[in-house]
C-alpha cells in the first residue's frame, strides 16, 4: 500500500509541472513584457534539450535492455513514422478546418501546433510507466526519477501552451484545465507500470522505445526550428543546459 501511494503521489507532483508551465506562459500572455524574446526560445530550447536527454539517458537504455537489436530498432522505427503520420493528420485536418485551399502537395502539411502535445505526452507517460515498474522491481531510483520528470514537464508545458494558443482559436484557461488532467496520466501510468510492465519488460521495453523515436520526429519537426533566433546564439545553449540537467538527474539516479 506504501508503494502505491508513493507511486500516485511522486507520479502526480511530476505531472503537475505541466499546468504549472502552462500558467508561466499565461503569465507571459497577461504581461508579455516580463520574458524577452530570447527567453522564450531560450524555454524551448531547453525543453527539447529535455525531451532529447529523456530518450537518450532513459527511454533508449531502459528500452534496450529488455529488447534484442530487431525488436528494439523496429519499436524505435514504428514510433517516428507513426508521430509523422499523426503529425500529417494534424495538419491536414488544420488545413480543412481554416478552407484552405491547398495548390501544392507541399502546403497541405504544415507545422501543426500540437507537435509539443505530442512530444509532452510521448515522454511522460514512458517514463511514469518505467517509475512505477521502477517501484515493481524494489528500485529506490523513484523519487529521483519523478523529479527529473518534473523537470522535462516545466519546459514542456510552457511551450506546449504557447503552441495551443498561439493563433488565438484556444483560450488559455482551458489549456490550463486540461493540463491538469492529464497530470492524472501519471498516476493512472504508475500503477499500471507497477501492477502489470514489472513483470513484462518486454512490452515496457517496446513502448519506452516507440516513444524514443516519436520524440525524436517531434524534437526535429516542431521545437528545434521554432528555439532558433536570427543573429542570437544563447536560445540553443537552453538545449545544452536542458540535457545537462537531464545528464545529472540520470547520473543521480544511477
Amino acid at each position: 500500500m506504501d508503494q502505491v501511494l508513493n507511486i500516485v503521489g511522486l507520479t502526480l507532483m511530476a505531472g503537475a509541472a505541466m499546468p504549472v508551465g502552462a500558467a508561466l506562459a499565461c503569465a507571459d500572455s497577461v504581461f508579455p513584457k516580463w520574458l524577452s524574446s530570447e527567453v522564450r526560445h531560450g524555454i524551448m530550447a531547453f525543453g527539447g534539450g529535455a525531451l532529447v536527454s529523456a530518450v537518450a539517458l532513459v527511454l533508449l537504455p531502459k528500452g534496450c535492455e529488455a529488447l534484442t537489436v530487431i525488436p528494439a530498432a523496429l519499436s524505435f522505427a514504428a514510433g517516428g513514422v507513426a508521430f509523422m503520420a499523426l503529425d500529417m493528420w494534424l495538419a491536414y485536418t488544420k488545413s480543412l478546418l481554416t478552407q484552405r485551399v491547398c495548390l501544392h502537395k507541399e502546403s497541405a502539411y504544415t507545422k501543426s501546433p500540437a507537435g509539443q502535445l505530442a512530444a509532452m505526452l510521448s515522454d511522460f507517460v514512458p517514463e511514469a510507466l518505467a517509475l512505477g515498474a521502477a517501484f515493481s522491481t524494489g528500485s529506490s531510483v523513484g523519487p529521483l526519477l519523478a523529479g527529473l520528470i518534473a523537470i522535462q514537464n516545466l519546459p514542456e508545458g510552457f511551450n506546449a501552451y504557447r503552441e495551443m494558443t498561439e493563433s488565438g482559436r484556444i483560450k488559455g484557461r482551458p489549456v490550463i484545465v486540461a493540463f491538469s488532467l492529464m497530470a492524472l496520466l501519471g498516476p493512472l501510468s504508475g500503477l499500471l507500470g507497477f501492477f502489470l510492465l514489472g513483470q513484462l519488460p518486454h512490452l515496457l521495453g517496446v513502448i519506452m522505445l516507440f516513444a524514443s523515436g516519436g520524440i525524436l520526429y517531434v524534437v526535429f519537426q516542431d521545437i528545434a526550428p521554432d528555439a532558433r533566433v536570427e543573429n542570437r546564439w544563447t536560445p540553443a545553449l537552453g538545449a545544452v543546459v536542458g540535457f545537462l540537467l537531464g545528464l545529472v538527474g540520470n547520473m543521480l539516479v544511477a
